[in-house]
């Protein structure tokens, strides 16, 4: 049997007193780790907690309708009730468990959010009322502490891995994929994640909970929370994106089978069990409803563009750790003389990275390219329905404040762009064409695998000489951009861009 730390003592006073009081965590889905990896793990949660977790009483859950999440899907917003001071005339409503879904995230990148939204997007849809839980997002609490601090190191190295190719290469790559592969990276996860239980304690019980990231995930569980469902992202089986006591969705065969079977998932000890049936589901590629609804629409505008001979409309998109500034220069370089003659066109969102535009922007200025900045959200989403009747040229930069609209917007553009330049990260499972440039980790590899071999994007072209080579033919040629827009067609028409709904409707079955 299983030997959890999922035990009434985690409803009660500190976490600091609950782990002094629960058993060691040593057999997760019935495997063996080593006594050195369970004490690697209660050191990484007593310096954590000596750390950042003084602030650990649990929350009072409570909602509001605030920000463009509640205007487009009607999400609410979960705030602590003990600190959150209303804006004047805002109320403040009680979470109604009748038709309620709680997606649990945190700000680690844009994927995680990218999938909150897409989630959203389907509840929405779906008749469900989205509350969305923010682990960052309670000012002092532990939870936003530790997070952040390990978003700096994250981010800091992302960027190092992108100037650095011996970091990349000797040390990155590793931990972004052995270093969380094996079964002990369970434990460890678990052992943290107790830290963020005081989030998740005095939540309904048995309301559906959709998890973005694991440490919300075994949060959940280990608050007591009964169905609870971890929507893994990547297409590479890691350990650390495995919570017990949760069911657990995936996106492609291949992602079912290794972790079905909890493959090369062995460390010390040999695996002996798997995860059993019950506890995962392929659901599909979770995308939100407002792009699967126009994907054919999409697709014949790309065709039509095509043949009429307007600029090839390229999507670059900067990811939550702002580590492809000196890439996108490189391809804006590039490409200089497709951009004057009109043969392509640029739109670059940075986000919210104010600092990354910096940098970009001084490399641009440098070179006297000429680039149009959009940074309000209105004139923006003006500028999205003007361009899907009229033609665009030239270099479209935008940036904006909030990590909703940062995030967001790639979406929005991806209905009038033509190819979405992008590394092979959550953004591999949507319905555009994709042209894959390096990774920033190694367990980013498989999302470019997936995209290929479905036909809707490139292989990943790591090098700078096949990105350009690749990116040239794009512009000049159209058979690839046709196949592309091919397959796409085919994978919707058998429903591979359903998966939100379907991750919904698992979560929400009696």
């Amino acid at each position: 049997m299983t030997n959890t730390i999922f035990l009434p003592e985690l409803h009660q006073s500190l976490t600091i007193k609950i782990m002094s009081t629960c058993p060691r965590y040593l057999t997760p889905f019935g495997n063996r780790v080593s006594t050195a990896t369970v004490r690697t793990a209660r050191f990484i949660y007593k310096l954590f907690n000596r750390l950042y977790g003084k602030n650990s009483a649990p929350i009072e859950p409570a909602a509001i309708a605030v920000g463009n999440q509640y205007a487009d899907f009607g999400a609410l917003t979960i705030v602590d009730k003990k600190t959150y001071v209303p804006e004047m005339g805002q109320t403040v409503y009680d979470i109604v468990p009748d038709k309620a879904i709680i997606i649990a995230t945190i700000r680690m990148g844009f994927g995680h959010w990218r999938m909150a939204i897409a989630f959203m997007s389907a509840a929405h849809k779906m008749g469900y009322t989205p509350y969305i839980l923010d682990l960052m997002s309670f000012e002092n609490s532990s939870a936003q502490k530790i997070i952040k601090s390990l978003q700096k190191l994250y981010d800091f190295f992302s960027r190092l891995s992108q100037s650095s190719r011996w970091f990349n290469d000797h040390l990155w790559e590793k931990f972004t994929s052995t270093q969380n592969k094996t079964i002990d990276s369970c434990v460890t996860q678990r052992y943290l994640s107790a830290l963020f239980v005081p989030v998740f304690e005095k939540l309904p019980r048995t309301v559906p909970l959709l998890s973005m990231h694991p440490w919300a995930g075994h949060g959940a569980v280990l608050s007591g929370m009964t169905n609870v469902v971890s929507t893994i992202p990547d297409n590479y089986p890691m350990a650390f994106w495995l919570v017990e006591g949760s069911r657990h969705t995936v996106q492609s065969p291949s992602s079912y089978m290794g972790y079905r079977t909890l493959l090369e998932m062995s460390a010390t000890y040999p695996i002996i069990e798997c995860i059993p049936e019950s506890m995962i589901f392929e659901c599909d590629h979770y995308v939100d409803y407002e792009l699967t609804a126009t994907i054919e629409t999409d697709c014949a505008a790309r065709i039509h563009r095509l043949e009429t001979g307007k600029a090839r409309r390229f999507l670059l998109t900067m990811g939550g750790a702002g580590a492809q500034v000196y890439k996108f220069a490189g391809i804006i370089s590039a490409c200089t003389a497709d951009i004057a003659t009109g043969r392509a066109t640029f739109f670059i969102n940075m986000g919210d990275h104010a600092g990354r535009w910096e940098a970009l922007r001084q490399r641009l200025d440098a070179t006297h390219t000429r680039y149009i900045l959009h940074n309000s959200w209105e004139h923006t989403k003006q500028f999205i329905t003007d361009a899907q009747h009229s033609e665009v040229n030239g270099i479209h930069v935008f940036l904006h404040d909030t990590f909703y609209e940062a995030v967001y917007l790639t979406n929005l553009l991806m209905h009038i762009s033509d190819i979405m330049i992008t590394k092979p990260s959550e953004l591999s499972f949507y319905p555009i064409p994709k042209l894959f440039i390096q990774r920033v980790g190694r367990h980013e590899a498989w999302g470019a695998i997936r995209g290929s071999e479905i036909g809707d994007g490139t292989i990943e072209a790591a090098s700078q000489d096949d990105l350009y080579r690749t990116l040239h033919l794009l512009i000049s040629d159209g058979d690839l951009l046709k196949l592309y827009v091919k397959h796409i067609l085919e994978n919707h028409t058998v429903g591979i861009y359903n998966g939100a709904h379907n991750a919904v409707r698992y979560a929400t079955a009696p």
